[in-house]
């Protein structure tokens, strides 16, 4: 059968200050979308509010702006899903082998707030599928807590964009929250790569995560693993 990915993306447009634009960082998206289109997957997106997706200006800029990207930003059909995202309440978790937590600053604001989205993540988690996020993605998991009352990473390893890299960006002076920080609140088990801004991926069980944008396709990558083994062991 068909494997389905959930993609779950932003529905705001800059900072605490409206003065500082933020949103979806595009890459983290397209590299993904590509990782999962090769392997025949069906795919959607999903926004804590539906509808627009606004874009991380920065992502749109060399280095960032790369071969997937752009080809995204040129193809209408592609721009469209970002125009018209699903809500929540019009998902049925039960249909998805994975969800995929893209990033971007904005994701700090809404994704950990939407119990919709929480509701999707531990239905999924539950029965066995895939629970996945890349970057600041993390923040969709903050505040998810399981069927039991605990939290979903509470004693689970896992990564995402660390402070470290938010003081290099010059942005720690505008998030709203340490993401680093509020996830070993929760009891993760944090952990990073020993350099900023290199690709590092960490898997434990059913959870995948990415640490910056430049995870994106090793983490899609690992996604894909973990689906095909849980499969297996479905089968088996």
């Amino acid at each position: 059968m068909t494997k389905r990915v959930l993609h779950v993306v932003t529905n705001v447009g800059h900072y605490d200050d409206p003065s500082h634009a933020t949103g979806l960082w595009l890459s983290e998206l397209t590299h993904a979308w590509h990782v999962f289109e090769e392997h025949g997957y069906e795919q959607k997106l999903v926004s804590p509010a539906g509808g627009a997706v606004p874009l991380e200006p920065r992502a749109l800029k060399f280095p960032n702006y790369d071969r997937t990207a752009k080809a995204w930003r040129a193809d209408p059909a592609k721009t469209a899903l970002l125009e018209n995202t699903a809500s929540p309440d019009g998902i049925d978790p039960s249909e998805y082998d994975a969800i995929y937590f893209t990033g971007g600053h904005a994701v700090m604001y809404d994704f950990p707030g939407s119990e919709g989205l929480q509701h999707i993540t531990r239905e999924i988690y539950e029965r066995g599928g895939i629970v996945s996020s890349v970057c600041h993605g993390y923040c969709g998991l903050l505040d998810t807590r399981l069927s039991d009352g605990s939290h979903l990473i509470a004693g689970r390893r896992m990564t995402g964009f660390a402070w470290t890299e938010e003081v290099l960006a010059r942005v720690d002076k505008l998030v709203p929250y340490n993401a680093e920080e509020r996830a070993k609140q929760r009891g993760a088990l944090y952990e990073k790569a020993v350099l900023p801004f290199v690709s590092h991926v960490v898997t434990d069980g059913n959870l995948v995560t990415g640490q910056n944008p430049v995870s994106a396709k090793a983490t899609a990558k690992k996604v894909v693993e973990a689906v095909e083994g849980a499969a297996a062991k479905k089968r088996g």
